[in-house]
């Protein structure tokens, strides 16, 4: 039986909702509320947000995030190489130029202290990802921010429940981007979210609204206006519902993933290796590996899943210049990540321990 990389850990709570909602016969729509409304207020709450906005995917919550920069062709946003194609594919849907910065060998986070000899007159915003779930370096980030006057917008797809100086990630910065695909912290069947902190929150609300209901504004009845182009980005009803059962069992289901990464820290014999952070929610862990085609190969025959996340957005052809990050060059080449998820059994541990071992020498 394979051991898989990544799983949704769910119940009959879950089941349960479901089939609610398919009986209600009410299963979306662009308006947030009902089901949508609920777990709005229930995130919120649980971040300690100005505000919180649900839309489909955690690249519908950069690309709408992103908008509200009102880039100007070639205005630049400052982003690590080393996360998921959509960091990078939202700056330019919006008009904008990344700019990539070299991360941290430690955490492979973006590496503040890299950020700002970039900083030039057309920077109007720093995207930070969140890597794994372990925290970036938000105090520096801030500072610099805020000495430039520019815009925060945290790519936290794989930090759902981290913590950073004793709050929660979704609490820090303007925009605060989440995802809650099937197989992260939070899963659903397809989802994100937008947690505001700005005292125009209010105002913002309204634009990404309009922004994720392809520009509808004003609705009163099946009367609407449109004043700007917008997406088909909202949530549905079923994600919505699963989503505030996810919601409840986060806590329990971060502490198990937790558990998980202090036994690979603690028994993995890598050298580069994913620290072991309490206040990381862990959606992945990764190791590096010279030989790494024939180390994912021996685990594969083994039965065990394993990914390499990611390939640098730098490398590839649409985004391909002179510049060099050789520590995320490095990292691309090396990084494996190896299966992390609440289903996991300690015989399935000793396993993937055991046989890493072995093969990555």
């Amino acid at each position: 039986m394979t051991i898989n990389l990544f799983e949704p850990y769910t119940d009959k709570s879950e089941e349960k909702v479901v089939l609610d909602v398919l009986r209600s016969k009410f299963w979306a729509s662009g308006s947030g509320v009902r089901n949508v409304g609920k777990f709005e207020s229930k995130f919120k709450k649980f971040v300690n947000a100005d505000d919180c906005l649900a839309v489909n995917s955690g690249t519908a919550a950069l690309n709408i995030a992103i908008s509200l920069l009102d880039l100007k062709k070639n205005d630049e946003v400052i982003i690590p190489s080393l996360s998921f194609v959509s960091t990078a594919n939202c700056v330019l849907r919006n008009e904008g130029k990344p700019v990539f910065v070299d991360i941290d060998p430690n955490t492979l986070c973006i590496d503040p202290y890299k950020i700002e000899k970039l900083i030039t007159k057309r920077t109007k915003a720093i995207l930070p990802v969140h890597f794994g779930g372990l925290p970036c370096d938000l105090e520096k980030i801030l500072k610099i921010s805020k000495k430039y006057k520019i815009k925060i917008i945290e790519d936290a797809a794989h930090a759902t429940g981290s913590v950073y100086n004793k709050k929660l990630i979704g609490n820090h910065g303007f925009a605060v981007c989440f995802s809650f695909h099937p197989i992260k912290n939070l899963g659903m069947p397809t989802g994100g979210l937008i947690a505001i902190n700005d005292r125009n929150h209010k105002q913002f609300r309204r634009k990404i609204e309009s922004r994720r209901w392809c520009g509808i504004s004003n609705r009163h009845d099946d009367k609407y206006e449109i004043n700007e182009v917008g997406d088909n980005y909202y949530m549905n009803e079923f994600s919505a519902a699963i989503g505030i059962e996810q919601l409840k069992k986060l806590n329990k289901m971060n502490s198990i993933r937790k558990k998980i990464a202090k036994r690979y820290f603690t028994e993995l014999e890598n050298e580069s290796k994913m620290p072991f952070d309490n206040n990381c929610s862990y959606h992945l862990y990764w190791i590096c590996v010279k030989n790494r085609n024939n180390f994912r190969k021996e685990l594969y025959k083994n039965g065990i899943q394993t990914g390499t996340h990611y390939k640098p957005i730098h490398t590839f052809k649409l985004y391909q210049n002179k510049i060099k990050l050789p520590i995320t060059e490095k990292i691309g080449k090396e990084i494996v990540t190896l299966p992390i998820h609440p289903n996991l059994t300690n015989k399935q541990l000793d396993k993937i321990i055991s046989l890493s071992n072995k093969f990555s020498k």
